[in-house]
């Protein structure tokens, strides 16, 4: 016999890349009523949620993105975290955390007790798990759009320099009209868009200032 969560995932329209981002109001451990959307601003936001709190797992990527706050916050990304924790409980692991390990946790983390954002998000799996939500990841651009969904399993931590440097690479993008190759880090060369024309692929052959592998393949450096 199939769940509850189950029929409430199909009758839940999941947010896809390129899609808005949903908005939702929520308590978080820095606000009382947060509204998502108010709280982006013009930034960008990554939005992650774990299983739960107390959890080894767990910890180390709420550590491990509070390691990277100042680096994702000079890219213009705001950290918020979510789980379907209460913020009692919420609250007293980010205290063991600080008095236990020394870490503090600069960014809010959504206490989701009655899960209504993780159905928002898709973040509850019932194959995974009927109460926990997995280890989802949302990229989200400042004008509220879906750029980036990452799922990590149960028993596997995020990789958070992969995290950033898929914002990096987006950002890059955007900003460059360009796109970045496999396993590309700022100051690599990026992948000039293809040619659409006879009159294209004869100008991109002769093109002096690009690395170019075949017509539809060529690289550049982006000036300093």
């Amino acid at each position: 016999m199939r769940s509850e969560l189950e029929y409430m995932s199909e009758s839940i329209s999941l947010p896809k890349i390129g899609d808005p981002a949903p908005d939702f109001t929520a308590v978080t451990t820095q606000s009382n009523s947060m509204k998502f959307s108010e709280w982006q601003g013009d930034d960008w936001v990554v939005l992650f949620s774990h299983p739960a709190d107390f959890t080894p797992v767990c910890t180390t990527e709420l550590m491990g993105f509070a390691k990277r706050y100042e680096e994702f916050r000079a890219n213009r990304t705001k950290l918020i975290g979510l789980s379907v924790d209460s913020i009692h409980s919420h609250l007293a692991w980010l205290q063991n955390m600080k008095e236990k390990m020394g870490a503090e946790i600069p960014y809010p983390l959504i206490a989701d007790i009655d899960t209504k954002v993780s159905q928002l998000y898709g973040m509850i799996h019932p194959g995974a798990s009927a109460t926990a939500t997995v280890r989802a990841v949302f990229v989200i651009d400042p004008v509220r759009v879906v750029r980036a969904i990452v799922y990590y399993p149960l028993n596997a931590g995020r990789n958070i320099e992969e995290i950033l440097r898929i914002v990096k690479a987006l950002q890059t993008a955007d900003s460059r009209s360009c796109a970045t190759p496999a396993n590309w880090l700022p100051g690599d060369k990026v992948v000039v868009p293809p040619p659409k024309t006879v009159a294209d692929v004869a100008e991109r052959l002769s093109h002096q200032d690009y690395d170019i592998k075949d017509f539809y393949l060529s690289l550049k450096e982006l000036p300093k």
